[in-house]
């Protein structure tokens, strides 16, 4: 089964084709960071329109990249949320307009579904896994019983994670895009700040806000001082009490539950600093892990067509009626 998947959730407009859930034929990116990065930021007005722009050039392009035509596509999928409902909007006219033009299934997927469904390109999901969903807007963990059931055992109470190192880096002067700027100044570093492990309790839930207020009120407390922050030390303290909360949390939830599965997905799933976390806990307590290679991280569409097989199996279709929605629990 050949799906042609759309993700347009954010800033990157993406198509691609997948076989089975499992293998990739091709995926085009077309990114706007060196667009957003002069304002600091993603705009949404401005992703939407350049998505109008690209949409149907990506499209052409995984197909010729393929050596297909629309004769060889079976389904087309295309995240229909959470993200910026413009950008959503785009790559969801798109999917439907091609659905109803060639009078072929359209299965709509949740982005975070496809983030975990990126693992299933590198091997095949072993149940039942917990999933450490972490990203931009995302901090969760979901156990996976089977196929495509998902249940939220925690989550962020406020900032996600990748919010959490995008404010950070704005705080010691670190340009946009953040995350991973932090992350490599991390192991230039020492940890010598003092800043707390954040919501250190016995729930599987997170809260980055204070960890980020303590950096915000520190780098302030030494400017006042006359003293000069050192980017590389705070962000390596910085990143210590993620990673540690992160790992603490996971591993136990892996053993709360009995489970030796673990995948890792999302965008800050390309962190170094938590891959190397994770991997040394695993190996301690015999954990099979898997996390996504760099290109199956970030936003892509291959993650939205590897889903999208499995979803389609369970019966999940839509209608042209279906819609974009801003923000939406996985189930």
């Amino acid at each position: 089964m050949n799906v042609l998947a759309i993700e347009s959730s954010c800033d990157e407009t993406s198509v691609s084709i997948i076989k089975d859930g499992s293998e990739e034929i091709s995926t085009v990116i077309l990114s706007q960071m060196d667009t957003h990065a002069n304002y600091g930021g993603v705009v949404p007005e401005i992703a939407s329109r350049m998505h109008v722009e690209n949409i149907t050039i990506v499209i052409d392009e995984a197909l010729k990249k393929a050596n297909m035509n629309m004769d060889d596509i079976d389904a087309f999928a295309v995240t229909y949320g959470p993200g910026l409902i413009g950008s959503l909007l785009v790559g969801l006219m798109a999917a439907k307009t091609l659905s109803f033009i060639y009078n072929k299934p359209l299965i709509p997927v949740h982005h975070i579904a496809g983030h975990i469904y990126a693992n299933n390109l590198v091997k095949r999901l072993e149940f039942p896994l917990i999933a450490l969903v972490v990203s931009g807007g995302h901090t969760e963990l979901i156990y996976m019983k089977e196929d495509y059931s998902f249940e939220k055992l925690g989550g962020t109470l406020d900032d996600a994670v990748g919010e959490a190192y995008d404010k950070v880096a704005r705080v010691i002067n670190v340009p946009y895009p953040g995350g991973p700027l932090v992350d490599k100044l991390a192991f230039e570093g020492e940890d010598t700040y003092d800043l707390p492990i954040p919501l250190n309790d016995d729930s599987y839930n997170f809260s980055f806000s204070g960890l980020k207020s303590a950096v915000i009120n520190l780098a302030h407390n030494e400017k006042q001082r006359g003293n000069e922050i050192i980017k590389e030390n705070m962000a390596c303290s910085f990143q210590n009490r993620v990673v540690e909360i992160l790992v603490k949390k996971t591993m136990r939830a892996l053993k709360d539950y009995g489970v030796k599965n673990l995948i890792v997905a999302g965008g800050v799933a390309a962190n170094k600093g938590l891959r190397k976390g994770l991997t040394e806990a695993c190996l301690e307590e015999e954990i099979n892990l898997i996390i996504p290679e760099m290109k199956y991280c970030t936003d892509n569409a291959a993650m939205i067509g590897a889903a999208a097989y499995y979803a389609y199996k369970r019966g999940d279709k839509a209608g042209l009626d279906l819609n974009a929605k801003a923000v939406t629990e996985l189930k």
